[in-house]
């Protein structure tokens, strides 16, 4: 199986946290956005990271990719089959993949995307925004339901946990952090999360990474 992509991205990262604690093993083959990298154009039409390959099988979509996972090794059971859990899971996927990631998404391109990579300023105005004013009140959400068990869904590790933590290893990257004081359940709940050796080696990887690509 072949991802593509780069694990900078909380999509591709998800993908391959969530594998990683199913078992199963993947290959990741770097692509950046919009590449023309045929076998990437085939699984990603729209140039959208991450695409899949298995075989003669190919789709993009983080949320597809791993419910295909999910279908083709059942378990370890990380998408809830009781049905008010699996909505709820689906949910907090949504919640990581859309809001979060828009709020994040406009920091981490601002500061590191645009500037580093693509030789375009970044608008640090937008980017302070999303920190200060955008922020906030998704941390607060995430503190307000988070059950004492530290996991989203069933007191155990799901596919909402693992999406909900993805983004915020780039939060990590560029050292915007989580005060304990304010979100004590978040803050505990990310460094669980992002310890763990599906996400943990995968994140020291991508920090080595942009030491090396810093100006």
């Amino acid at each position: 199986m072949i991802v593509y992509g780069s694990s900078l991205s909380p999509f591709v990262r998800k993908v391959i946290a969530f594998a990683t604690e199913k078992g199963i093993e993947l290959e990741l083959k770097p692509v950046s956005p919009g590449s023309q990298d045929p076998e990437f154009r085939e699984a990603s039409p729209f140039g959208k990271m991450p695409g899949f390959r298995d075989g003669d099988f190919a789709i993009s979509d983080s949320s597809a990719i791993v419910a295909y996972l999910d279908s083709v090794k059942p378990e370890p059971n990380l998408i809830p089959t009781e049905a008010r859990a699996r909505a709820r899971t689906i949910w907090f996927d949504e919640y990581s993949d859309t809001i979060l990631f828009a709020c994040g998404g406009k920091m981490f391109f601002n500061r590191i995307v645009g500037p580093r990579f693509l030789g375009v300023p970044g608008d640090e105005e937008i980017a302070r925004k999303a920190e200060c004013e955008e922020l906030p009140p998704l941390l607060d959400y995430l503190e307000g339901v988070m059950p004492e068990s530290g996991f989203l869904i069933e007191d155990r590790l799901t596919l909402a946990d693992i999406s909900v933590a993805s983004p915020f290893a780039n939060l990590r990257h560029l050292k915007v952090v989580i005060d304990a004081a304010r979100h004590p359940k978040v803050h505990a709940f990310v460094e669980r999360i992002l310890a763990r050796p599906s996400f943990a080696s995968m994140i020291a990887q991508e920090a080595r990474f942009l030491e090396r690509t810093a100006a």
